[in-house]
């Protein structure tokens, strides 16, 4: 890739826009069990556009960049909880393009169902985990997992505890990264 091009695709990456949703809006999407608005409406708004794969792989990694820096955030605001989600979806994407730019039926699967369930992102980390001879990756959904229970939902961890998963989460971010690049230059 082009030095231009690899700076307009990270330019690309970059862009974040902040849009106001009505409060009975984020109340109803919650009421139907989704925790993360964010999230729920990032995806609802790609499946809308019907975006080809390789634009769907660019908009989750963009959504697993945004992630892992509101999760930076999070953590310097001192919010554990808030931090422990970020660096889950942060993997979780990352979790979600692997998987498809290695053509695993997890990803295939989640097509068909309209979700990513917690079991198929753990077989994929898995499976990519052993296909890949890269450890990192099931380590980092590990954690990530851990973060979801134990730092979200049960809110047991201080910021501290939170921040050691953070090295993890960025090296996972940075892997996905220079696998995805890397499907770009061998097309």
């Amino acid at each position: 890739m082009l030095l231009a091009e690899l700076r307009a695709w990270q330019l690309w990456c970059s862009i974040v826009v902040t849009i106001t949703i009505p409060r009975r809006v984020v109340e109803a999407i919650r009421k139907r069990g989704h925790v993360d608005v964010e999230a729920f409406v990032l995806e609802a708004i790609e499946q809308t556009l019907g975006l080809d794969p390789q634009e769907e792989l660019e908009t989750r990694f963009s959504i697993a960049e945004h992630m892992l820096r509101r999760a930076r955030e999070e953590l310097e605001g001192g919010d554990p909880v808030q931090a422990s989600e970020k660096l889950y979806k942060a993997v979780e994407e990352c979790i979600k393009i692997l998987a498809c730019l290695n053509g695993l039926e997890e990803c295939d699967i989640a097509r068909r169902e309209g979700a990513w369930w917690s079991k198929l992102l753990g077989r994929a980390a898995r499976r990519l985990s052993l296909a890949l001879g890269e450890p990192l990756i099931v380590e980092a959904w590990s954690h990530a997992y851990d973060l979801h229970v134990h730092g979200f939902h049960e809110h047991a961890y201080t910021v501290e505890e939170v921040r050691e998963s953070l090295p993890l989460v960025e090296k996972l971010v940075e892997y996905t990264r220079r696998a995805l690049e890397d499907t770009k230059t061998r097309r």
